[in-house]
């Protein structure tokens, strides 16, 4: 979520700047790259009415993506008269300080290269696709483009004080992979659920994972998975619960969290609230 990989990073950093940022160079994509864009954001257009929440189908919408890759330049002028938001490019994944500092100064690294025909349904890293389509809609919208600002200004002092992995689960079972409650029902607004063409579908309608309502602590302590759908998805009830989450220091709560063991992705426990149990949940002792 925050940069941190194992494997060889994708992406040229031979012409970055020293915050990791470097020119979006729009001209040099490939029409065949325009083209698969367009296939990619038909697919998940059409996904998106069904399953998105409302606050990112209207930036949807408004945005009108679906020609080309967007230009980054074009979409800061929308974005900065919104919500104060810059979109910033880089080569790929950013280690973890350069990615708070730049969420924390409301700046979004979105990554320049496009995925190849072949990894059309699913890719390791982040390209621009999941980085424009899932996660910029979302920063149109002030309350949730305030939590981001905030969840940067929080990830440095996580970093200072250790608590990196706690604090990455808040980012993927929000940021990423979030449910949000509406009068409609359950609707994502998770980047990592919107811009894939199966968990959009598998996070709402599937009876196979949990869905169980959002408790801070508790999703710092829920591990999770990066190579299957997920197993447990967290509901908010709206997106002030997120930013009134993240108001308080958390370092008290990084306290607590290192004395107890991580839970397992699918653990339930008695005091969850529930909004549905997966097929096969984990009971937690």
């Amino acid at each position: 979520m925050t940069g941190q990989t194992d494997h060889a990073l994708r992406g040229d950093y031979s012409r970055m700047r020293p915050d990791y940022t470097v020119d979006q160079d729009w001209d040099v994509y490939r029409p065949e790259e325009h083209a698969l864009w367009r296939r990619l954001f038909d697919r998940q257009a059409a996904l998106v009415p069904r399953y998105a929440c409302d606050e990112y189908r209207a930036a949807l919408v408004r945005l009108d993506l679906g020609a080309a890759i967007p230009r980054f330049d074009a979409i800061n002028r929308k974005l900065a008269a919104a919500t104060r938001w810059e979109l910033v490019a880089v080569p790929g994944l950013v280690p973890d300080l350069v990615f708070f500092e730049h969420l924390a100064n409301r700046r979004f690294p979105v990554t320049v290269w496009l995925r190849e025909p072949h990894e059309f349904d699913y890719i390791v890293e982040p390209d621009v696709f999941h980085d424009f389509f899932g996660h910029v809609p979302m920063l149109f919208d002030p309350v949730f483009a305030d939590y981001m600002q905030a969840y940067g200004k929080g990830g440095l002092k996580a970093h200072a004080l250790g608590a990196i992995e706690m604090l990455a689960r808040l980012y993927w079972y929000t940021v990423e992979f979030g449910l949000v409650e509406t009068p409609a029902g359950l609707r994502t607004y998770g980047a990592g659920i919107v811009s894939s063409g199966g968990e959009i579908r598998h996070s709402i309608e599937s009876p196979e994972p949990n869905r169980l309502g959002f408790d801070l602590l508790r999703v710092m302590r829920t591990r999770y998975k990066i190579d299957t759908y997920q197993e447990t998805y967290f509901v908010v009830r709206g997106f002030d619960e997120l930013f009134e989450a993240t108001e308080p220091d958390f370092a008290p709560y990084y306290r607590t969290l290192a004395a107890q063991e991580p839970l397992a992705a699918s653990a339930v426990l008695p005091g969850d609230r529930v909004y549905h149990r997966g097929a096969a949940p984990t009971q937690a002792a």
